[in-house]
């Protein structure tokens, strides 16, 4: 239950600092008004002074900061692993058509895995995956190359491909 207080009210007590004369008072006040003009002009000068030297607007403003994709997890089975590495491998180094390493040294699908691969074994049982993956898009691709060569439009694509073929071997167990 809330309680009330019934107390009387008190009158504050009066203060015992002397009044102040016209005099005093308007002392006080052009103290105060001085201070707060300093201040006033003080910051008009800070929020109009020129830059010391002029602004480069071509060194100042920039475009957009692109940060690497922090590198994600290895796969733990040996071709899932060589199929990430792959597609690393093309993100940063270029995708190319008709050859294994072009003159700039992208590479293509085969040749990123044949980079990539730390056995014989893991990129046989790479390129069977990337195979699998190719054809859930173009079911009548014939080889890595094939599709490499007349079916991928862009890097962006083979390595998408790279990928899903990276999480279909992991998925298997490869």
């Amino acid at each position: 239950m809330p309680t009330t207080d019934h107390a009387p009210h008190r009158a504050p007590a009066a203060s015992t600092a002397p009044a102040l004369d016209l005099e005093a008072r308007m002392a006080a006040v052009d103290a105060a008004m001085t201070v707060r003009l300093q201040l006033a002009g003080l910051a008009l000068d800070v929020d109009t002074q020129a830059p010391a030297e002029p602004l480069d607007l071509e060194q100042t403003i920039t475009g957009p900061v692109t940060l690497p994709d922090p590198p994600e997890p290895p796969y733990p089975t040996p071709a899932a692993a060589t199929l990430q590495r792959a597609a690393r491998r093309l993100r940063d180094g270029g995708w190319c058509r008709g050859a294994l390493v072009d003159a700039e040294g992208a590479r293509c699908l085969y040749g990123a895995l044949h980079a990539e691969a730390p056995t014989a074994r893991a990129e046989s049982d790479a390129l069977a995956v990337l195979l699998d993956a190719i054809r859930r898009h173009w079911p009548d691709a014939e080889t890595v190359p094939d599709a490499n060569d007349h079916r991928i439009g862009s890097w962006r694509v083979a390595v998408r491909l790279l990928d899903q073929a990276a999480a279909l071997a992991d998925a298997r167990g490869l």
